[in-house]
């Protein structure tokens, strides 16, 4: 029952998220508070990253809103990587699981993306979707090779203590 609510509050979570507008969401005041002397602006100003046709970066933004971006994009990896992981432990055992939890990933951040077009100050974005996809696949093998390997442990163990 607590991997079915561990779903439901991520999902509960992503839909409040995509309801609210940029302003609501903005870290930037919070990261003026707590960042005044800008810490590692040096490393950062050597970035950049396409987005929507333009290049994000210190230079062309300003730190702040680079750095909110950078957290925001992160938060993307993250949060569909915990959504791919709950779907993956509520599924049943099945060869396909993984590619389903997969699947049902895109579909969640495809949903998120056409909730946020209907949110006044919100833009969707097909990237976002891939950005998401990206958290989902990663967390996925993550899982798929934590499992392999605590397999090949088990089946080592299980060798030594029949020999």
């Amino acid at each position: 029952m607590k991997k079915y609510l561990f779903l439901l509050i991520i999902l509960a979570a992503l839909f409040v998220s995509s309801g609210q507008t940029y302003e609501q969401q903005s870290l930037i005041p919070r990261l003026q508070e707590w960042l005044p002397d800008k810490p590692l602006e040096n490393t950062l100003s050597k970035i950049q990253v396409p987005y929507w046709g333009r290049t994000v970066s210190v230079e062309s933004r300003g730190y702040y809103y680079f750095l909110e971006f950078l957290i925001r994009k992160g938060a993307h990896l993250a949060s569909f990587g915990l959504l791919a992981s709950a779907i993956f432990f509520v599924l049943p055992k099945h060869r396909l699981r993984y590619a389903y939890a997969f699947i049902l990933t895109v579909i969640a951040a495809s949903a998120d993306e056409i909730h946020q077009m209907l949110t006044g100050g919100r833009t969707p974005y097909i990237g976002d979707v891939v950005l998401d996809a990206a958290g989902g696949l990663m967390a996925l093998t993550l899982i798929a090779l934590f499992r392999m390997l605590t397999r090949s442990a088990d089946q080592k163990n299980n060798r030594r203590t029949a020999g």
